[in-house]
C-alpha cells in the first residue's frame, strides 16, 4: 500500500577536511617509496641467500655480504630515528601552540562557570527554597489549625 510518504534519508557525513591534497600526496609518495625500498630489499636478500648457497662462495663473500646487510640495517635505522625526531619536534609544537591555548581557555571558561554557578546559587536558588520554606511552614500552619480545605482529586 502506497502512503505517499517518502522514505528518510540517513545524513551522510562530509569526508574530513583536515588534510589537504598536498598532504594526501607527500602520504602516498612515501608510502610507494616504502614499498619500492622493502621490495628492492627482499629481491636482494633473495638474490644474495642464492649466490650465498652456491657450493663454490668463500666464506669471506658470506662476510662480506653480511657487512653488507648491517650497514645498510645501521643506515635504515638511522632514517628511521631521523623521522622520529622530526615526528617528536612537530608534536612538541602542536602541543605548545595548539593545545596549550584551548587547555588555558578551557580553565578560563570553568572558572568563569565556577563564578556564575556560585552567583546563581546565592541570588536565586537559595531565595526559592527560603520562600517554598516559609511557604510550606504557612500552609501547614493554616491546615493544622483547620483554616484551609483539602482539595479532593478528580478521579
Amino acid at each position: 500500500m502506497d502512503t505517499g510518504e517518502q522514505p528518510l534519508a540517513l545524513p551522510v557525513a562530509p569526508p574530513p577536511d583536515n588534510q589537504t591534497s598536498e598532504e594526501l600526496r607527500q602520504q602516498r609518495a612515501i608510502m610507494i617509496g616504502a614499498l619500492v625500498a622493502a621490495v628492492v630489499l627482499i629481491i636482494l636478500i633473495i638474490a644474495s641467500i642464492w649466490f650465498l648457497l652456491q657450493p663454490t662462495t668463500d666464506t669471506a663473500k658470506i662476510k662480506d655480504v653480511f657487512i653488507i646487510f648491517m650497514a645498510l640495517q645501521s643506515l635504515f635505522l638511522g632514517i628511521i630515528l631521523v623521522v622520529l625526531i622530526i615526528q617528536l619536534a612537530r608534536l612538541i609544537n602542536l602541543l605548545q601552540n595548539d593545545i596549550k591555548p584551548i587547555l588555558d581557555s578551557t580553565n578560563e571558561t570553568v572558572s568563569t562557570l565556577r563564578g556564575t554557578t556560585a552567583f546563581l546559587s546565592e541570588n536565586v536558588v537559595e531565595p526559592v527554597i527560603k520562600m517554598n520554606e516559609y511557604l510550606a511552614g504557612i500552609t501547614k500552619g493554616l491546615a493544622v489549625l483547620g483554616l484551609t480545605r483539602k482539595r479532593q482529586k478528580n478521579k
